[in-house]
């Protein structure tokens, strides 16, 4: 299947910064009209006058069901026929020393919202029968365990295999509504920040991530997964004990968790703890939240 993004009306959460605002440029660059959306109206508003196509900016938070929904009615009537789902965040550290408040204001947004957003967007786009969904999730997601990152990790499991699975039901309906999951591995991007460590030294730039996944998602790849390091070492973790790959993983983690206090309250202030982006685990950290990874 060939996605042709031109000139389309394109939905990005977590664009005010990361992996979002990088794929609002792009689109635009494709000249798409943009709607954006994020907790930060301002970051979005200076992107929209940077840009030369038009575009509506749309402030909510989206780890409530209520404003999924708002935005879905204002979308409803715009044609839109693409939608980039980057809204995200992680939080570094033990498990038991996170607030279990902030952990579900997380599954809320890197699980429900996209699920909302996802199937709903898909019931718009029923008649014409056309259209493009891309979740970000990240390689996180394809890993057997996160430690340290345990809950994002989680969630972008998640987010990895619902998108696949359903794009697999969608071929076999034979639809032609395209959907892929975004996996990138970490990613320079305010996720870290947010979450409280260290940037991985292999990180990528947004702009690197964001143009590998055009190129793939334009033709119409479901997992799409940046960087052959990232993808060798993947496949890796196939090879030996699941209990070993998480040993692994959590060492890793472990070594990026930063000395001070985190950048971010303790209890969900959805402005300070969305990653913008989903973050890859890396991904994005943004939107005051929300990446992805953007990434992960």
């Amino acid at each position: 299947m060939r996605v042709d993004l031109s000139g389309a009306t394109a939905v990005i959460t977590g664009a005010s910064s990361g992996i979002g605002r990088e794929f609002a440029k792009a689109l635009a660059a494709k000249g798409c009209r943009l709607i954006l959306v994020a907790r930060r109206e301002d970051r979005m508003r200076a992107l929209a006058s940077e840009l030369t196509v038009p575009c509506e900016v749309l402030a909510a938070d989206l780890s409530k069901e209520a404003e999924c929904n708002r935005i879905l009615e204002i979308i409803a009537g715009q044609g839109a026929s693409v939608l980039i789902n980057c809204a995200g965040f992680g939080l570094l550290g033990p498990t038991v020393e996170q607030s279990l408040s902030a952990e579900l204001n997380m599954i809320d947004l890197n699980i429900r919202a996209l699920h909302i957003l996802t199937r709903r967007f898909l019931d718009l786009r029923a008649e014409a029968g056309t259209g493009a969904v891309l979740n970000v999730a990240s390689a996180a997601g394809l890993l057997p365990a996160g430690p340290y990152l345990n809950t994002y990790y989680a969630t972008k499991a998640y987010v990895a295999s619902f998108t696949q699975g359903l794009a697999a039901e969608l071929k076999d309906m034979g639809s032609k509504i395209y959907v892929g999951a975004l996996c990138p591995g970490p990613v320079y991007t305010e996720f870290t920040q947010k979450a409280n460590g260290r940037e991985w030294a292999s990180a990528k730039t947004p702009e690197e991530v964001v143009e590998y996944a055009m190129r793939k998602m334009e033709k119409g790849k479901t997992l799409i997964v940046p960087g052959a390091g990232i993808r060798t070492g993947i496949f890796a973790t196939r090879l030996i004990p699941r209990s070993l790959a998480a040993k692994i993983v959590g060492m890793g983690q472990k070594s990026r968790v930063g000395e001070e206090e985190p950048a971010v309250p303790a209890a969900p202030a959805p402005a300070a703890t969305v990653a913008e982006s989903a973050a890859e685990t890396g991904e994005t950290a943004a939107e005051a939240s929300v990446s992805a990874e953007n990434k992960g």
